[in-house]
């Protein structure tokens, strides 16, 4: 029986963006199966209900404030996460955002900033964590859009968003999502997994920057939350990816990602890169 079958009781994960959307389908039926959850969101207000849910069903769940448009506050949302002592079995990066514009706190183009950048630190002072647990796994939510993204500007990643729509940036960032879960294969030599995959094409939160009228329209085209959360849940609990790393997803199944992904120089880069720009 696979493990996306089984129960996931004794297991730790943390869901990061879960109280809306994907995160929180993902959060609630991994809940559903026994694990422990940790999620790691802004606003703990806005993530009360789902802590809720979590435990008038007998489930457990626990708060971790995370802002991922400020590197300061990543790293002490990692160390409030380590202080508490105990190992976390999978890492779900599943917070993004798409169509917003500006720049973060430590000025980054914010949705690369936000979808990269963040993720990467918060996952890099997590790796201890991780190390303690058996079989740990890192699964990052990417999209199908990184085939689109052509390489990466590192000029344009230090400015505002400069398209109208903010779709060229969210590209990109999906491009470093795959790019940044290769190189963490190469790099880990097998001790933690780690996976990338594309949710399907999703009425959640992450579609707020886009104008209401456009993003009303679009919607009436997407898949429920529910259905996103599959490809997110078999990556992070099933038997059959447990032998491969470094792969990508999509509808529960291994795709080949594009070509620019492929190119280990450039993950290479990004890696060498992000490390220099979230160094405290």
């Amino acid at each position: 029986m696979s493990r996306a079958m089984s129960h996931e009781r004794g297991r730790r994960f943390v869901v990061t963006g879960a109280n809306t959307g994907i995160g929180r389908a993902t959060a609630l039926e991994l809940a559903r199966r026994g694990g422990e959850l940790v999620l790691a969101c802004r606003s703990e207000a806005r993530t009360a209900p789902v802590l809720d849910e979590i435990r008038a069903s007998g489930g457990k769940a626990e708060f971790l404030q995370l802002e991922l448009d400020s590197l300061a506050q990543v790293r002490a949302a990692a160390a409030e996460l380590t202080s508490r002592g105990r190992p976390v079995h999978v890492l779900i990066n599943n917070a993004g955002l798409a169509g917003q514009h500006g720049l973060t706190r430590d000025g980054f183009e914010l949705i690369f900033g936000v979808n990269h950048l963040g993720p990467f630190l918060f996952t890099e002072l997590l790796l201890p964590t991780l190390l303690e647990a058996p079989e740990p796994r890192i699964v990052n939510v990417s999209s199908r859009s990184h085939y689109r993204a052509k390489g990466i500007d590192w000029e344009a990643v230090k400015r505002p968003t400069a398209s109208t729509t903010g779709m060229r940036e969210y590209e990109v960032s999906k491009l470093a999502n795959v790019l940044f879960t290769k190189e963490s294969a190469r790099r880990h030599g097998g001790k933690i997994k780690s996976y990338a995959l594309h949710p399907g094409v999703i009425a959640s939160d992450v579609w707020r920057g886009v104008p209401w009228g456009v993003r009303h329209v679009i919607k009436l085209f997407m898949r429920s939350n529910e259905d996103g959360a599959k490809t997110s849940l078999h990556c992070a609990t099933s038997d059959d990816v447990a032998a491969h790393d470094g792969r990508y997803y999509d509808d529960e199944r291994e795709r080949r990602p594009s070509r620019v992904s492929d190119d280990a120089a450039l993950a290479a880069e990004l890696w060498e890169r992000s490390v220099a720009w979230t160094r405290a």
